[in-house]
This record gives structure tokens, C-alpha cells and sequence, in this order.
């Protein structure tokens, strides 16, 4: 099975991709390995000739991999997000296509035989540049993919156009990081269709909708990890055996994707995501949810966005520190967390920041997050 790497640099037409996408899931040509940088390399060989696309995950907290996505697998996660839906429309194209959210967005639209439309990214994203692609559309029925920072942005736009283009959208997939209480609560005051999604690009992007796993898409707990079986997962990784192996585990006659994700599965099978396995702080011996830490801080006035990591300490070994967007005196952090959490929950280090550094996906850079906050 042959490989085509299809560089997709800012400002390239994503939707040159589509003819060579197309014959890789109808069979007829290689798998497509989009990518951003020049001269990336892809190493390794495909196991089988049901490998559609090689898709990089997006290294936000480590190197990527490159995920091996096979026709079935897309297959299912398009029929699965279009049950989930409850139909398929015209999509509006605003992340990246080297990134499996992107991605999908071609893959279904592929599916449906819709003809999707892109976002002008060439000033990156801006309400003006979403609402002017938005208008675009011609169907009726009517999709988008954002991560919270984009749509972050659109609902404290002032243009009033751009709430009426968003509230145009029969649903908005929500997902590549968590949305807090703050934004849900935004987007829900302006009667926005929003789909939280859960998923990665070993399951084929959002598998789990508004905590229902998509059909035929399995998930449970196992010692408070979250595992993720059925038709959306991937082969593995390309050019990385042991890497597979450990990730994609065989247990009572299936396969799983051990995720690094906390998360209780119901009796009904619905699922309810914690955070990252990484999220609880150790802080003199003390446990802190980062989750919780950063929904105090979010619900505070003025705080648009934050984000809460520990960072090393000589005096605690790892004190807690936030990163937020807003105006507000750290002192109101601090005594807002202290009171609903305690004093051991208590931000050791507070940076304001204008904006959050983005990974080129749209999510934000916890790497480069975290540098700011080890130096404050």
C-alpha cells in the first residue's frame, strides 16, 4: 500500500485534497497523509491496503504520532456523527485539514456528497472571515467544527452578524479541548445548537457526543482511564510497533485505545470525561483537580479563559499556577479558590496573558503555557 503526503502549508487550498482523499476511501489510490510542515517525513509501512490517511495527533503535550485511519473506520465515524445529527448538510471548513477535525470535515462531506466550504485563514481566524465563509453556504442543513477558542471569539465579537450566522447552524461540534462552564453558559444564552465532542485522532476525531458514544463506538473504565473500542479506531501508529501495542490493547476478545483521559462510564453507557489523567496536581501532598481549580477561575467576571497546570516547586514539589485571559486582580483568584476548593488549591503563580498561544489546530499550546508559567 503506497503513502501520498500531501503538504497543506497556510494559505493552500485544503480542498485539493478531496480528489486524492476520494480514491484513497473508494480504494482506487494511495492513503493521503496531509501534513503542515515541509519535508515531513513518514516512516514506516502501511499493514494493510484498508489504510485510508495517516494522521499526525497534534503534540500538545508531547511529539505526535502519525495515526493510521482505515476506510472503515472512517466510514463508521461519518455514518456516526450523520445518526448522531440526525442528518447530513453542507459543512463550513475552519481548522486545519492536516488535523483529524479538519479532516473530517472532508471525510463527511465526501460521504454525504456535500460540497464543503473553507474559511478564509489567511489573516488566521477571525469572526469577519467565519461569518463571510458561513454566508457562503447554499444547503439547508447546515454544520460547523470549532474548538473553544474559535467560537470563544465569535461570541464576544460585537457584530451582530456574526450571532446570526452562528445561530444559522443547524449543530456546532464542539470538542479538541475542554469548553468551561463560562462559554457553555455563553453559548446557551444566545440559543446556539452546540454538540460537545470528545474523541482524538486514534478514534477518528469525536466519538462521543454530549457524553453518548457514537453507534457501534464502545467506552469503559478501567481503574479511572478511560478505553475506547469499536469501529472508529485506528490500525495504530505508523512506523511505531511498541507504541501500538501499548496504546491499542486486546481485552475479553477486543480492542481497545487506552486514551490518557479521566472519566466514569454510567450503567447506561453514557460517559462522563474528567480531564487528563495529568490533570490531578500533587501539591504537598495534597491532590488538586486542575479541572475544578480552572471552572472557579472561569466563572469569576472578567475572566474570559484560563488555564490551570502545575509547575515544579522546591517549597511544594509542584505548586499549582494559572494562566488566564481577562482583567481581573489575581487577589480575586486567589480568595475564589480558596473558598470553593481550599487553601492548597490556591494558584502558587497567576500569569495574564492576551491570548492563549495556539497550536496551529486551534488549541491551546499547554507546552508553551506551561514555559510561562515554570518562569513566573
Amino acid at each position: 500500500m503506497e503513502l501520498l503526503p500531501v503538504h497543506t502549508p497556510d494559505g493552500s487550498d485544503p480542498l485539493e485534497l478531496l480528489p486524492s482523499l476520494a480514491a484513497a476511501l473508494a480504494g482506487e489510490g494511495p492513503a493521503v497523509a496531509p501534513h503542515v510542515l515541509p519535508g515531513q517525513e513518514f516512516r514506516g509501512t502501511l499493514p494493510n491496503d484498508e489504510i485510508a490517511a495517516v494522521i499526525s495527533t497534534s503534540g500538545s503535550t508531547g511529539t505526535p504520532k502519525q495515526t493510521m485511519l482505515s476506510v472503515d473506520a472512517l466510514a463508521a465515524s461519518a455514518m456516526g456523527t450523520a445518526f448522531a445529527l440526525k442528518g447530513e448538510g453542507q459543512w463550513l471548513l475552519t481548522l486545519p485539514v492536516h488535523y483529524v477535525a479538519g479532516f473530517q470535515v472532508l471525510v463527511r462531506s465526501l460521504f454525504a456528497g456535500t460540497q464543503p466550504w473553507v474559511m478564509d485563514t489567511s489573516a488566521g481566524f477571525t469572526p469577519a472571515a467565519f461569518t463571510a465563509g458561513a454566508a457562503e453556504l447554499t444547503d439547508k442543513v447546515r454544520f460547523t467544527s470549532l474548538v473553544p477558542t474559535q467560537l470563544h471569539r465569535l461570541l464576544t465579537d460585537p457584530s451582530p452578524e456574526t450571532l446570526r450566522v452562528l445561530r444559522r447552524f443547524d449543530r456546532i461540534l464542539l470538542g479538541g479541548a475542554p469548553a468551561g462552564s463560562a462559554l457553555r453558559s455563553l453559548a446557551r444564552s444566545h440559543d446556539l445548537r452546540i454538540v460537545e465532542t470528545y474523541g482524538m485522532s486514534e478514534t477518528c476525531g469525536g466519538c462521543v457526543y454530549d457524553g453518548v458514544p457514537l453507534d457501534g463506538v464502545d467506552l469503559r473504565s478501567v481503574d479511572g482511564r478511560l478505553r475506547i473500542g469499536g469501529t472508529v479506531l485506528a490500525e495504530g501508529y505508523l512506523g511505531a510497533p511498541e507504541l501500538t501495542e501499548e496504546r491499542f490493547v486486546f481485552n475479553a476478545g477486543q480492542r481497545w485505545f487506552a486514551t490518557d483521559d479521566a472519566g466514569d462510564v454510567a450503567l447506561d453507557g453514557s460517559v462522563t470525561v474528567h480531564g487528563r489523567l495529568d490533570d490531578v496536581i500533587i501539591t504537598g501532598a495534597l491532590k488538586v483537580s486542575a479541572a475544578k481549580v480552572t471552572d472557579v477561575i472561569e466563572a469569576l467576571a472578567g475572566v474570559e479563559q484560563a488555564m490551570v497546570l502545575g509547575v515544579r516547586s522546591e517549597e511544594w514539589g509542584t505548586a499549582v499556577a494559572a494562566a488566564i485571559v481577562g482583567d481581573v486582580d489575581a487577589d480575586v483568584i486567589r480568595q475564589a479558590v480558596h473558598v470553593e476548593l481550599g487553601a492548597h488549591a490556591v494558584p502558587k503563580a497567576i500569569v495574564t496573558l492576551d491570548a492563549f498561544p495556539l497550536l496551529p489546530g486551534g488549541k491551546p499550546d499547554r507546552r508553551t503555557i506551561h514555559t510561562l508559567l515554570e518562569r513566573a
